[in-house]
């Protein structure tokens, strides 16, 4: 008989419940399945269901925009001094139309393109002032570390072992990947158009070539299944999922489930004629939200830009375009992730489950316009995080309109006041692979110990 006090429990309570039945299996020698069936007898199906969901961790998207290219996404987050000023010497292009979030931690300013602005408060971004400028390369590391040694890429990837993926990672070259204890091997490719190819599948070329074959097998298997009286145990879900989805693709070529469409390019604001730039990133994002929809990848590292984009305010139409653009990209990105479920634990959406994160070598001076010049207030350089509800929002440190570059406190959150970056992106990192591990700061420990970062994550969702 399900006990209401059980089927009630609500946040760390129903973590801690979940964790000592499991504690009490083990005592006991119960396998996970005879665990969860008495979840779901004593607590009710809900909470087995979330027992047996293996998204303990969140996949992750990388987009690194290295040779200059980082500096167009100041134009979407610009820091709040800058989009305060309206000022027409500083690199920021829609001076009197800035906005600022009324639902953030720190303050946080948006421009007309920002994307994701009238989505729930857990979509906005966080923005850590992290790591130094290094003008000029493609594969900046500075903003993406956890320290000592142990690059967020790589701690991400570790976190992640506990996913099952066809291939853990994937990386469009050139990147950086770093080294974690743990981490998996990295698959590399040389574009967008190479991560399709990935998955062309050989046995959809050989064992079950034939499309009336493919789907005899699979008719059969699931009407295999059906006689299985465990089947209809919500407890035995996660593998019924994974069973009919691996029979499913045994007979279906993948490449042609990840490529994108002309329809896909249209709702990414990137038809044909649209610059490379934007076109490839767009292609990247569309493929990999598709790999994440069936579960054949947990991490992609994704160049962009890379323009070095010196003259852009010489000619505003073109500035006005990229950005309105590059905002559209990020907004049918989230789109997509909104509306799938995630394959490891269908109660929730790949939204949920999915961290974002964009840093690069120089972001540029946002105080200069003119030449837009690579150099940064104090050397620094920032790294934005869509943590999932993870991360605390908004701007952690910032750069003042007079130049002064201010860090911030992660054990409290609070500014500290032309203090600079210092070890910041340490922090910066641990709050990326906390998100990653849904909150369990222990996880992150046992890849690098990191120092408090109390004040720039959530210890549960919002």
């Amino acid at each position: 008989m399900v006990d209401q006090r059980l089927k009630n429990l609500r946040g760390p309570a129903r973590r801690r419940f979940l964790k000592f039945t499991a504690a009490a299996g083990a005592v006991l020698a119960l396998d996970r399945a005879e665990v969860l069936n008495i979840v779901s007898d004593t607590a009710g199906s809900a909470m087995a269901e979330e027992g047996a969901c293996s998204a303990t961790t969140n996949r992750s998207i990388h987009i690194v925009a290295g040779n200059g290219g980082f500096a167009w996404f100041q134009l979407l987050w610009p820091h709040n001094a800058v989009a305060a000023a309206n000022n027409d010497n500083f690199a920021f292009h829609a001076n009197g139309q800035a906005m600022t979030a009324d639902d953030t931690d720190k303050p946080l300013s948006y421009s007309p393109e920002t994307p994701w602005t009238s989505l729930d408060r857990t979509k906005r971004i966080s923005a850590f002032m992290a790591g130094n400028n290094e003008t000029h390369t493609s594969q900046p590391t500075s903003a993406a570390t956890l320290g000592g040694g142990t690059s967020m890429l790589a701690a991400a990837a570790t976190l992640q072992n506990q996913l099952p993926s066809l291939l853990p990672v994937i990386g469009i070259t050139p990147f950086n990947f770093g080294n974690a204890p743990g981490a998996p091997a990295v698959t590399s490719v040389g574009n967008a158009d190479g991560m399709v190819e990935l998955f062309n599948s050989a046995s959809s070329q050989a064992l079950l070539a034939v499309e009336s074959d493919a789907d005899l097998y699979e008719s059969h298997y699931k009407a295999f299944l059906s006689l299985n009286r465990a089947s209809a145990r919500p407890t035995f879900a996660r593998q019924l999922r994974i069973t009919k989805a691996s029979a499913n693709f045994l007979g279906k070529n993948l490449a042609e489930w990840l490529k994108p469409t002309e329809a896909d390019f249209m709702r990414y604001g990137t038809p044909q004629g649209t610059p490379n730039k934007l076109r490839e990133l767009a292609k990247a994002l569309i493929t990999s939200t598709k790999a994440f929809k069936h579960g054949l990848t947990n991490s992609v590292i994704i160049p962009a830009l890379r323009d070095d984009p010196h003259g852009a305010f010489g000619n505003m139409g073109t500035l006005q375009s990229t950005v309105e653009t590059l905002g559209r990209i990020l907004d049918a990105t989230m789109d997509d992730l909104m509306a799938v479920d995630d394959p490891a634990c269908t109660n929730k959406k790949l939204a949920d489950t999915t961290v974002i994160t964009i840093h690069g070598d120089t972001p540029k001076n946002p105080l200069a316009r003119n030449n837009w010049p690579d150099g940064t207030p104090g050397n620094s350089n920032w790294i934005y995080v869509y943590g999932a509800g993870f991360t605390k929002t908004g701007w952690f440190g910032g750069i003042q309109a007079d130049g002064t570059v201010d860090g911030f406190d992660p054990k409290t959150g609070d500014t500290l006041p032309g203090a600079g970056v210092g070890n910041t992106a340490q922090a910066a990192g641990a709050a990326v692979a906390f998100a990653i591990a849904q909150g369990d700061l222990t996880r992150v420990k046992d890849i690098r110990d990191v120092p408090s970062i109390a004040g720039i994550v959530n210890e549960q969702l919002m």
